[in-house]
């Protein structure tokens, strides 16, 4: 597979939420949206702090925008499709080009939580890891105390595979963590 059969996505879109690869300008909304969810994302992921400026989400788009050349991993923005507001990220990501499988990551921001914004991109993403990246098994990992993203994982019907023992660092501590799984097969998905 090389690079030119994995274009930057367009079109992926239910009109409520859209996906798309981060643009130079989104910085500044980018810092903004991590930044007021230090108190929910910040609790799982190390580089959602309270100090996150301009610079930080303008290096993250840089290694976002190499990784998608070297076609490791794709990290999109959540976005509203009638507004463009930043929503949040998903990222179809570590990928295992040899094995067909990667790792489906997200977080929202908190003003936009509890609305099913995740689930809606989630939907899309899946999408798009089977059709253009042809993976066949994503993976979602999930702090196991987790539990709003636990849930996605479920509504995106991840099946639960068990838990894995301290599988993710967050705050130096080492935290065991539920896998889900989604699969050629489920959901009607056709392997490529």
């Amino acid at each position: 597979m090389t690079i030119d059969t994995l274009p930057y996505p367009t079109g992926l879109t239910d009109g409520v939420v859209s996906l798309r690869a981060h643009r130079r300008g989104d910085a500044d909304a980018l810092a903004e949206a991590v930044r007021e969810s230090v108190d929910t994302v910040g609790r799982w992921q190390d580089w959602c702090h309270a100090g996150y400026a301009i610079a930080d989400a303008e290096a993250w788009m840089e290694d976002a925008r190499k990784s998608w050349l070297l076609a490791d991993g794709f990290e999109m923005l959540i976005v509203d499709a009638v507004t463009g507001r930043l929503l949040g990220g998903m990222g179809v990501n570590q990928r295992n080009k040899e094995h067909r499988f990667a790792n489906l990551g997200y977080w929202v921001r908190q003003s936009e939580q509890g609305r099913g914004v995740a689930t809606r991109a989630g939907r899309l993403a899946i999408g798009f890891a089977f059709a253009a990246v042809k993976v066949s098994r994503l993976e979602i990992v999930v702090a196991e105390h987790n539990l709003p993203s636990r849930r996605t994982a479920e509504r995106l019907g991840g099946v639960f595979e068990g838990m894995l023992r301290k599988r993710l660092i967050v705050r130096d501590k080492s935290l065991d963590c539920a896998m889900y799984s989604v699969v050629t097969g489920d959901l009607g998905i056709i392997a490529s």
